[in-house]
């Protein structure tokens, strides 16, 4: 794959000009690069685009036992700790089993994983997810025993029990097998009661600090000013990402008061330019701010093909020859035909669309081509890959 980029200097302005206008009239578009239309100014809710501070989630884990599986559970050859905590379950239950030899195929070994919410009171329920530790094939209409959920305190937040749903499922026979979706992880829908809360006195707090989910200078400027239209001087920027709150002279309450009445209001949301790229999927995503500077981009393809045809050769009759098999390659080389040669540049995000898509290469080409620009110095953008 060859990406060539060349300084428009070496093109006039108006040979410059014509030679775009050709492309973009005669070229086939043939990368699916599309712009999604949205509002240039969009405004969101101060509650869309911050957090509060010490107002969040806490993850709990804890480890149990899902048991009637129809023979889809763990084998106690492969996954010991199943028979021993099975073993120690009916134990603390008054049944003695230290002796016997138990493989039960119906019993897997499972992690259980939740996210108690802020605020989640002793009694309420959250929803919980079970995966298969051992060797179990599904756990497809089993029952979760009750289990303990643990923070990484050590402390007992939560307790979850019940029959589990699977989204996928598993079936083979001797010759054949079918699958879809993970037959191995599951979910209860409020299958955990919560037995301990977690202490916050928010209503006693003077102040508190609005966390901004994406940091940006302008943004937390637009939040004070919003706010402070709202209530003067209950405000302040600390720094691009947070903006603290306190219930001074211009409101009559506490800040939990304050909160409610700021949270729905619509604040203008600034971002950088940036370009996401999704090198397993081939996705490509553009801020709206992205600019690139004029350049000619030549890009050309290159696929070698190689291909494996063996044949036999065999030995004459009544010989003491044995059959051989003797090796066929065959090699191709396409190189697409030769580069094709475009000028691009974007003042604003459809004129860049434009141009990219006259180029008519495949959005796994445009990753390059973009990162090549990036090297150029001619995109004023950050680009993130993941």
């Amino acid at each position: 794959m060859l990406h060539t980029l060349l300084l428009p200097r070496c093109l006039s302005a108006s040979a410059g000009s014509a030679l775009a206008a050709a492309l973009a009239t005669t070229a086939a578009a043939a990368v699916a690069l599309t712009m999604v239309a949205t509002p240039a100014a969009a405004a969101s809710r101060v509650k869309d685009i911050v957090d509060i501070q010490n107002v969040r989630t806490n993850q709990l884990v804890g480890y149990g036992l899902v048991v009637g599986l129809p023979g889809t559970g763990d084998r106690t050859n492969n996954a010991p700790f199943t028979e021993e905590t099975l073993q120690a379950m009916l134990e603390r239950m008054g049944v003695n089993v230290r002796d016997a030899k138990m493989k039960p195929a119906n019993v897997a070994a499972v992690s259980v994983t939740a996210t108690m919410p802020p605020f989640a009171r002793a009694g309420s329920t959250i929803d919980v997810q079970v995966s298969a530790i051992g060797d179990a094939t599904s756990l497809q209409g089993g029952t979760l025993l009750v289990s303990s959920l643990r923070a990484l305190d050590g402390a007992i937040y939560a307790v979850a029990q019940g029959p589990v749903a699977v989204s996928g499922f598993k079936a083979q026979g001797a010759g054949a097998s079918v699958s879809r979706g993970v037959s191995t992880s599951a979910r209860i829908a409020g299958g955990a009661i919560v037995e301990r809360e977690v202490p916050y006195a928010l209503r006693s707090a003077t102040s508190l600090k609005l966390a901004l989910k994406n940091p940006d200078f302008t943004t937390a400027r637009h939040i004070a000013a919003v706010i402070n239209g709202r209530f003067a001087g209950t405000a302040h920027i600390l720094d691009p990402g947070t903006v603290e709150i306190a219930a001074a002279g211009g409101f009559a309450g506490d800040v939990v008061d304050l909160l409610g009445e700021i949270e729905n209001l619509p604040v203008d949301v600034d971002q950088p330019a940036r370009i996401v790229i999704n090198e397993a999927s081939g996705t490509v995503v553009m801020s709206a701010d992205v600019r690139i500077s004029p350049v000619a981009i030549a890009q050309g393809g290159l696929t070698i093909t190689v291909s494996e045809t063996p044949v036999a050769s065999q030995p004459a009759p009544l010989s003491q020859g044995q059959t051989a098999v003797l090796p066929r390659t065959r090699i191709g080389v396409d190189d697409g035909g030769g580069a094709s040669l475009a000028i691009v540049q974007g003042a604003s995000l459809q004129s860049l669309v434009a141009g990219l898509n006259t180029l008519g290469v495949s959005p796994r080409d445009l990753i390059t081509i973009l990162q090549t620009v990036k090297s150029a110095g001619a995109l004023q953008a950050e680009i993130s890959v993941q």
